[in-house]
């Protein structure tokens, strides 16, 4: 597979003198082929809906996109609440997934009539007090504990993470909260990220949908909706086979028919929390080369730097490197691609088999889309950088301008810091 960039060196050339680099691109017309491709997937569900995970990409102009396409928003703080709220999305289009949950989080989450996924058995008593009551319909994330495996090997070890009910307490848990009149239920679970296979959410599925029955038989708790969170990944490799997002649906789609339709559960709603599969091969870092290198390796510094970029800094994470205007070149020289952080780990490529690059250059970083811009910060005092959407007429619009030192600075206002600096 040939991963190739959105944009073109042309095009780039004409975004620069307007908006300098680094920024992070958008492509509006794979956003929107993307969701209507999702919306397929599962409309044999009457109740789908997808949540988009407003922590991979909180930017308004590209969650309204989304909305077109009937998605909600799956918060996880206070702050991406009052986002949600800023542009109109309230109600039960939001699902407020947190732990150690914060009372003023709940507090909001309750006054906007969102639906509350609880992490832990703890914060029934908790959301009652803060709420004065349990709201009707409620939500509770499930762990089952383990190791994770498909028939492609381990997966993840959800037992060693900190999300999540244990079987026994969700049990308690709906009994609980059937007591203190709560009438709708939900079931939650994310048990692998960024896995590409297809079997992932059926395999999901089954184990919930079976949950599912037996806590309406054991408890008379209304299981109203299951969601399949997020953990549907991306290629980020160029030899990496995608996931089919049609073959995911249907495969829900057996084993809600094999499990639920005959249990008598087959009006149950479909949930998904994605980030990364809705906007993650939709963004790129372009990003010029400004430096090279000659030492013990050879190196090209350019204007970007983890700041921009933290996956791979942190995770040891791959993203496809395009030198715009060389894609049919020849990757034959070997590179560090590298920012201007104090850091050594400020690398965007390790050793990456390259086209020549020169100084001037365009790099477009591949996606960046979901879990790029959002997890950015300000060490070395850099600032955040612009994002930008490439429209479907092929116009660019700013859709977040960039950070100036006076936002830096502006936490510092109760000394007029940045007043004195000025003066």
């Amino acid at each position: 597979m040939n991963k190739r960039a959105f944009v073109t060196k042309e095009q780039i050339e004409e975004i620069v003198k307007q908006y300098p680099t680094p920024f992070h691109l958008y492509d509006e017309k794979g956003i929107r082929e993307n969701a209507a491709k999702v919306k397929e997937a599962f409309s044999w569900n009457p109740g789908f809906k997808e949540y988009f995970a407003v922590k991979a990409t909180p930017n308004p102009f590209l969650i309204n996109i989304l909305r077109e396409y009937g998605c909600g928003c799956d918060c996880s703080s206070k702050t991406e609440l009052m986002l949600c709220e800023a542009i109109g999305v309230v109600g039960h289009d939001i699902m407020f997934s947190s732990n150690d949950t914060p009372a003023e989080d709940y507090e909001l989450a309750g006054k906007l009539g969102g639906i509350i996924n609880l992490d832990d058995i703890t914060h029934i008593d908790y959301v009652e007090q803060i709420l004065g009551k349990l709201p009707e319909t409620m939500s509770c994330r499930y762990n089952p504990g383990g190791v994770f495996t498909l028939s492609n090997g381990i997966m993840d070890n959800p037992g060693d993470a900190k999300y999540g009910m244990t079987t026994k307490q969700i049990f308690e848990a709906f009994r609980i909260m059937k007591e203190k009149g709560v009438k709708h239920f939900g079931i939650h679970a994310f048990l692998a990220s960024n896995t590409v296979t297809n079997e992932y959410y059926p395999q999901l599925a089954k184990q919930l949908f079976e949950l599912a029955v037996q806590l309406e038989k054991e408890t008379g708790a209304d299981v109203a909706f299951i969601n399949l969170s997020g953990g549907v990944g991306i290629p980020y490799r160029p030899e990496q086979e995608g996931n089919d997002i049609l073959a995911i649906g249907e495969g829900v789609h057996k084993v809600y028919d094999e499990i639920l339709v005959p249990a008598g559960m087959g009006d149950v709603a479909i949930y998904t929390e994605m980030g990364r599969f809705m906007m993650g091969p939709y963004g790129a870092l372009v990003t010029q080369a400004v430096h090279e290198k000659h030492t013990y390796k050879e190196y090209i510094g350019v204007d970007a730097c983890a700041a921009n970029l933290m996956r791979p800094a942190i995770y040891g994470a791959y993203h496809h490197i395009t030198v715009l205007g060389k894609e049919d070149a020849p990757c034959d020289h070997i590179y560090d691609v590298t920012g201007s952080l104090c850091e050594n780990n400020d690398k965007f490529a390790i050793d990456r088999a390259l086209p020549e690059i020169e100084k001037g250059d365009y790099l477009f970083i591949h996606d960046t889309g979901a879990h790029g811009f959002s997890m950015g910060y300000n060490y070395n005092g850099k600032l955040r950088s612009a994002e930008l959407l490439l429209q479907e007429d092929g116009s660019v619009k700013m859709i977040r301008r960039k950070e100036e030192p006076k936002d830096y600075f502006a936490t510092f206002d109760c000394f007029d810091f940045w007043e004195k600096l000025k003066g």
